[in-house]
């Protein structure tokens, strides 16, 4: 049996906002499993809305870069808070998000092996050995992604707690919509979407809800189950779909309406086709 510390019951509070005592007895009942917790909570009709994080596991930054064609986001980890907010280790993490930008890899392991624009007698691995020399930490890149500009799309990133956590969002039918596109990355990076839509949800995931709302309507007459559940999905989509959220600084409109009411006021056929959502340490 895995101990059930603390800290432990503390992360699943914060996840799932039940009280400290039955978190304790739910990770006692699932021999420290947080999952298998959280899933057992939410059967027994206790928890609702899940954050799909715990705690941090690893320490670092996520740099971006962006020039007239695209935008870059580089995520760079190092093994203490302290390195990470080290000035030498911010300025490595932000050359390599302008070097993704300018250079453009398929992927990080390819861009570890290409030469270092600004010294080319060195790879990006061997600049990243000189910084791990220097700072006395395992420093990793870890991940790098590129977003290309649209003609007629706005993108826009929104980075919190200096580059703890980043989000990216993609409005089509306007490159005019900076603000719009920035202000649903700020929602993006409050309420944690999984999904942009419930088209994208998996079957195997939708049929894991409809396994747990069961579990909590158990005794009802079957001719009000199905009822049930499909009200039970709806507000699961709500809670876990972008444009179903109630919009952080409107909660009168959903992210669907807050759009399409500035697609009326524009006269553009507008839509969120994209967002990103990024933590230091997933």
């Amino acid at each position: 049996m895995a101990q059930v510390t603390a800290q432990l019951v503390k992360e699943l509070r914060e996840r799932t906002g039940v009280g400290m005592a039955k978190c304790k007895e739910a990770l006692d009942a699932a021999n420290g499993d947080i999952d298998l917790a959280i899933e057992n909570l939410r059967k027994a009709g206790m928890a609702s809305a899940v954050k799909k994080e715990g705690r941090e596991t690893k320490e670092g930054v996520i740099k971006i870069a962006e020039n007239n064609e695209r935008i870059a986001l580089v995520e760079v980890n190092a093994e203490t808070d302290f390195v990470a907010k080290n000035e030498n280790f911010q300025k490595f993490a932000q050359n390599l998000a302008e070097e993704v930008c300018r250079s453009m890899p398929a992927n990080a392991s390819d861009f570890s092996s290409q030469k270092y624009s600004q010294d080319p007698r060195l790879t990006i691995d061997e600049y990243r050995a000189t910084i791990i020399q220097s700072l006395g930490e395992n420093i990793q890149i870890k991940r790098l992604e590129i977003f290309p500009k649209k003609a007629n799309a706005s993108l826009e990133v929104y980075s919190h707690g200096g580059g703890k956590l980043v989000t990216l969002v993609e409005i089509e039918g306007s490159a005019e919509e900076a603000e719009l596109a920035k202000d649903i990355a700020m929602h993006v990076a409050a309420e944690s979407p999984e999904y942009l839509s419930h088209e994208e949800i998996p079957q195997r995931v939708i049929d894991h809800e409809k396994e747990i709302a069961r579990a909590q309507i158990q005794g009802k007459p079957e001719n009000i189950v199905e009822k049930i559940l499909e009200g039970k999905l709806r507000a699961y989509y709500d809670q876990v779909c972008l444009i179903n959220q109630r919009f952080i600084k409107d909660n009168e409109i959903t992210i669907s309406e807050l759009v399409a009411k500035k697609g009326k006021e524009t006269g553009k056929n507008l839509k969120v086709s994209y967002f990103l959502r990024w933590r230091v340490g997933e």
